[in-house]
């Protein structure tokens, strides 16, 4: 009985085992511990260690922009230095040693390639005094003629269920308008001493002195150009009574009366001539006529007494006629038999300027002296690009 007892008591796992096993599970928690938040170190480095990298990323970028763009501003203004030296003095040695856009300056016919800041100050200047470049579209070209093909709108859409027929549309009918660009030229001239010790900038100068000049010549050519080295002009296309008109020709509203306005009732025409075009084109449409055709028309009244030209409330701005902008270009005719005084329409749409890229000046010291002449040359092209934007106001009968 005593030894039934002994072995019962000998077969109870010693303590010290299960001590063992106690110590290893609380060592097994530490270390799992321990590796979460080695991991969590480890990530906090890593997302330390991206932060950094693209810090460095940014930094080497900018410190790589802030180098090109000194390099640049070096470049130009180098360019500007050998320009200026060209314009006092007639050194070319400057222009020819320049690499890049500079290095082939010099036309085959003579003359300077000006750089791409006098170019921009001379389309500035132009942009702000003449003013079909300010309603019409205009476009920089490479070559020395622009192309592009319109729809004359002959193309047809419909509705049509999801498993229903659909019905066969026409073709659009296409045409090809083509604007040579033709040659303008301006001839300033400066005494030796002006360029010497007046001329602070030599881009302000020169554009101030052709503006005027390109201005007076490309509006007349966008008014009455005949398109033979020059843009083709407004009143230069065929005309047709509104009804009839066709593309390729520039459909016009009777005053009802030859060579004049309309005695008894001079705003109906006015007013037809503002709903000629299709409502798309009159958000943006605006009348054109010359100081005195719009003398004449500022002195018309309603049939309350009010004057239907408003005179503009803010600076810069148009006044307007019947609710739209009055642009006054000198070139168009005045009021007379058969003459078409009055454009309107929406001439970004219908009118097309084409500026060919690249303007040359050509110094002549010795044709005019003690002067300096600046043979100064830009080409221009333009046209009608869509015949059914623009409406004319002529005065006759019918």
């Amino acid at each position: 009985m005593s030894k039934s007892v002994k072995e019962t008591k000998a077969a109870k796992p010693p303590k010290k085992s299960k001590d063992m096993a106690q110590n290893f599970a609380s060592f097994k928690t530490a270390q799992d511990a321990r590796l979460a938040e080695l991991e969590q170190k480890n990530a906090k480095l890593e997302q330390e260690n991206v932060a950094t990298r693209s810090q460095i990323e940014r930094l080497s970028a900018v410190s790589g922009q802030i180098v090109e763009t000194a390099l640049e501003a070096k470049s130009d203004r180098k360019t500007r230095d050998a320009w200026a030296s060209y314009v006092r003095s007639g050194d070319e040695s400057a222009l020819h040693n320049l690499e890049g856009k500079m290095a082939t300056t010099t036309d085959a016919n003579g003359g300077i390639l000006v750089p791409i800041e006098t170019e921009t100050a001379i389309g500035a200047a132009l942009a702000s005094v003449s003013p079909m470049r300010n309603i019409a579209t205009v476009r920089v070209i490479g070559t020395g003629q622009f192309k592009k093909p319109v729809s004359q709108g002959g193309a047809t859409s419909g509705w049509a269920g999801e498993t229903a027929d659909r019905v066969e549309t026409t073709t659009p009918e296409i045409d090809l308008i083509e604007f040579p660009a033709g040659e303008l030229y301006a001839m300033p001239a400066a005494t030796q001493t002006l360029l010497d010790d007046s001329v602070g900038n030599v881009d302000q100068w020169l554009s101030e002195e052709v503006q005027d000049v390109f201005s007076a010549q490309e509006t007349s050519a966008f008014i009455n150009g005949d398109g033979v080295n020059k843009p083709r002009g407004i009143l230069s296309y065929p005309v047709a009574a509104d009804a009839d008109q066709t593309w390729g020709e520039l459909g016009y509203i009777a005053t009802g009366t030859d060579g004049d306005l309309d005695a008894d009732d001079p705003i109906d025409a006015l007013i037809d001539l503002t709903y000629a075009p299709e409502a798309k084109f009159r958000a943006g449409a605006s009348f054109v006529m010359n100081r005195r055709t719009l003398g004449r028309l500022r002195k018309l009244k309603d049939a309350d007494g009010n004057y239907i030209w408003q005179a503009s409330n803010a600076a810069g701005q148009p006044s307007t006629l019947l609710g739209f902008p009055v642009i006054e270009i000198e070139d168009m005719p005045d009021i007379g038999a058969d003459t078409t005084p009055i454009a309107f329409g929406d001439f970004r749409r219908g009118y097309l300027i084409a500026d060919r890229q690249g303007v040359r000046v050509l110094r002549d010291p010795y044709s005019a002296k003690p002067y300096v002449l600046f043979y100064t040359t830009k080409r221009v092209g333009g046209g009608v690009q869509d015949f059914n934007a623009i409406k004319l106001l002529r005065c006759s009968a019918a």
